[in-house]
């Protein structure tokens, strides 16, 4: 855990109050009978990595993340191999004493005929906090990839803060998708019917795949838009008004 410091407009460093830096890491690569091994399992408090038979869980280690925390997870799949990554429960972005953006950062790298699935729980986004989610994946050639990304604007009763989302997926060495949702539970223009209509739960689920993805388009609701991309992928976009709908509308029947 790092502890961070500002400076202030006339150059004096004060340190940052109740801010801390953390990183984790998974290495996955193939081993004999088609059977996954993990080299690097590597956690940093509040980023507890725990392997089950399923699935590597992200748990937390502590509240948060509150706002000025900086949170990295870094994964390399290795051709071939096989990881999916869910966490334990959802995470509720708290609002820090000094008004901070919480900032998390995944990056991931998949091997040919690699297939990684990321697939946490919901972030909350409390009311008077800012939070970002940001995502990078370069993807080699045969390598396939299940992404999905929901935020619930505030606790029962609440507003909520401001999410902020970046996605920027690379492809055999050529750009993919690039997309960037900044949504506010107090902001008129967003929850307006140019944005989130009402709503106070948005997701997205990135499938890439070399086959079996024509048959996804015809999912498309008022509340969920598909997206083909110019490449192996569709990207689904789903609106709701609580969790449990917007999860079940990012859920492939």
């Amino acid at each position: 855990m790092t502890h961070l410091a500002t400076t202030s407009p006339l150059g004096a460093v004060t340190p940052a109050r109740n801010q801390l830096v953390a990183a984790a890491s998974i290495a996955a690569v193939a081993g004999p009978g088609g059977v996954t091994r993990l080299p690097v399992l590597a956690s940093q408090v509040p980023l507890v990595l725990r392997r089950t038979p399923s699935a590597v869980y992200l748990v937390g280690g502590a509240a948060g993340p509150i706002g000025g925390d900086s949170l990295a997870l870094g994964i390399t799949v290795g051709p071939g191999a096989f990881l999916r990554v869910r966490s334990a429960a959802a995470s509720i972005a708290l609002p820090g004493l000094d008004g901070l953006e919480s900032v998390l950062r995944v990056s991931v790298t998949v091997g040919e005929r690699g297939r990684f699935e990321y697939l946490p729980e919901p972030v909350v986004v409390t009311a008077g906090a800012r939070h970002a989610t940001l995502v990078s994946v370069t993807l080699a050639v045969g390598a396939s990839l299940v992404l999905r990304d929901e935020v619930l604007l505030g606790r029962h009763g609440e507003a909520g803060g401001t999410a902020r989302s970046v996605l920027q997926v690379c492809y055999a060495g050529r750009p993919l998708l690039r997309q960037s949702l900044t949504v506010s539970g107090s902001d008129p223009a967003c929850l307006g019917p140019a944005v989130l209509a009402g709503h106070r739960a948005v997701g997205t689920l990135l499938l890439v795949s070399e086959s079996g993805l024509a048959e996804i388009p015809a999912l498309a609701t008022p509340e969920v838009a598909v997206m083909p991309l110019a490449g192996p992928g569709v990207l689904i976009t789903a609106l709701a008004h609580d969790a449990v709908s917007l999860r079940q509308r990012l859920t492939m029947p």
